[in-house]
């Protein structure tokens, strides 16, 4: 008699062996650099994200089989330096009748890890379309980090606080004290929640009611929340996934925690990134005392070519989260992947004339970091950016700007290339000095833009054809000065 743990590692051997397959098999044109992505096979939502061991460990939703949403397995990777990644067997197959069934939507859902007292333990959805309930809470456990074993007496939560609601998923869970604490994405009367719970022991949960919800404004479900403690005292930040309310598809929301009531007071909420490829950001906190967010670099409906070449999925990069004075959330790509730098160029005190696109030797290619700087307080332009994946004949191109009289930053993909369009658009006042300050990340079919001190992100796939890899800087209304360029040929990790 096979046990239900040799069929669960059966399932993970059989998934195993589908990526290893496929992934001699793949179209490699858009295939990314130095971003996480799936061997083969479809990547979404970043999951089980945590600093265990000495390894940073990153599982995430997974088909192995096939470039598609299916029955959802979590794949596995871990790093020790958040830029070099090593591919782990899966860790969680759908096996169970919890987390499989039927011919719709079922699996391992999204969901989080925890450390305890040195036991790796994954906390999941399952899910089965047309079950009821369809989704419950699920553990999962391992004694090395690679192979995990579902709990017996799953699921630990078996069913929602009200019969009829919109989504209970995506568990994420967290100590404080003596206590865990479980923030669960929710949808009710069409508004989106964030509803705890509270355990001593990770198997048996109290519901503590809803921590805060929609204003009518904010989307009917919540997906992928994450609640954490960031800056001084009783300040948190819960990040979101809302749905239903495009273009908008992630928010944050900043405010106060009490774990007396498990109730959020929210002071500032703004999206988190202004890109269209943002979605079910997560966080850990490393031995540094570091909150790093990492995010699928895909957005859902979206035209997704990569599908055709065996794959689909990026994770952005990771990014450290700290928070402003005035409570809005600050981002900055961490400091460690200097190391994919490579060969440098660097010029100062370029004249961009009014209606030019000028080149600067040696700057081109698909996988860079570019740091700019703008002096507007030496420039009469009303318009300055930065044409990236440029084609010979100046037909396709990205375009990144920022229009000096609207005070707003843009990145253009109308012709990038194959994919979606679309201009993605976020309010940037300029710093004192009048300099803007941009720093880009492109690879082969990515754009990741910072600015603002790191109060502004925007993250976008591009899918240009690969000879198309010139760069140009525009003025426009006007002549602009660039006070400094410094660009960096980045390494692959792969």
């Amino acid at each position: 008699m096979v046990s239900k743990h040799d069929g669960h590692q059966a399932l993970i051997a059989q998934a195993e062996n589908a990526w290893r397959e496929n992934s001699g098999k793949l179209d490699t044109t858009y295939r990314l650099q130095y971003h996480m992505m799936p061997p083969a096979g479809w990547m979404n939502d970043p999951n089980g994200m945590i600093y265990f061991d000495g390894y940073y460990h990153l599982f995430y939703q997974h088909d192995p089989y096939q470039a598609k949403q299916g029955p959802m397995h979590w794949g596995h990777a871990r790093s020790k330096d958040l830029v070099h990644w090593e591919h782990l067997p899966v860790a969680l197959a759908p096996s169970e009748d919890y987390d499989k069934g039927g011919d719709k939507g079922q699996g391992c859902w999204s969901g989080s890890a925890v450390d305890n007292d040195g036991v790796f333990t994954l906390i999941y959805t399952g899910h089965v379309d047309g079950k009821k309930p369809e989704e419950v809470q699920c553990l999962a456990t391992s004694n090395d980090g690679v192979t995990f074993h579902k709990h017996a007496a799953n699921p630990i939560i078996a069913d929602s606080p009200d019969a009829e609601r919109f989504g209970f998923r995506d568990p994420k869970v967290w100590k404080n004290g003596d206590s865990w604490y479980m923030v669960v994405g929710y949808g009710k009367d069409g508004l989106g929640k964030a509803i705890m719970y509270v355990s001593k022991d990770l198997y048996s949960w109290e519901y503590k009611g809803t921590a805060v919800e929609s204003d009518g404004t904010m989307g009917d479900m919540w997906e992928c929340p994450d609640l954490f403690p960031l800056g001084a005292g009783d300040q948190h930040v819960l990040l979101i996934s809302p749905m239903n309310i495009a273009p908008i598809k992630n928010l944050y929301v900043a405010g106060s925690f009490d774990y007396a009531s498990c109730r959020f007071e929210q002071r500032h909420a703004a999206q988190i990134d202004y890109g269209f490829d943002f979605y079910a950001p997560q966080t850990l906190l490393d031995d540094r005392g570091r909150r790093i967010m990492i995010a699928w670099m895909n957005i859902w409906g979206a035209t997704m070519p990569e599908t055709a070449h065996g794959w689909l999925g990026g994770m952005t990069l990771p990014r450290e989260l700290t928070i402003a004075e005035d409570g809005k959330l600050l981002s900055h790509p961490v400091p460690e992947l200097a190391a994919l730098r490579g060969s440098h160029i660097a010029a100062v005190a370029v004249v961009v004339a009014d209606q030019s696109y000028v080149s600067i030797d040696g700057v081109h290619g698909d996988s860079l970091e570019l740091e700019i700087v703008f002096d507007l307080t030496a420039s009469d332009a009303s318009e300055v950016g930065i044409r990236v994946r440029c084609s010979e004949d100046g037909t396709a191109f990205t375009e990144i700007g920022y229009s000096i009289p609207e005070q707003k930053l843009y990145t253009d993909r109308q012709l990038s290339g194959e994919g979606d369009g679309g201009i993605s658009e976020a309010p940037l006042q300029l710093a004192a000095g009048g300099r803007l300050r941009l720093r880009l990340f492109l690879d082969r079919s990515s754009v990741e833009l910072f600015a603002g001190e790191g109060r502004i992100a925007m993250t976008n796939r591009i899918y240009p054809k690969l000879q198309d890899t010139g760069i140009s800087f525009f003025a426009r209304g006007g002549d602009a000065r660039i006070e400094s360029l410094d660009a960096w040929e980045l390494s692959s990790i792969w």
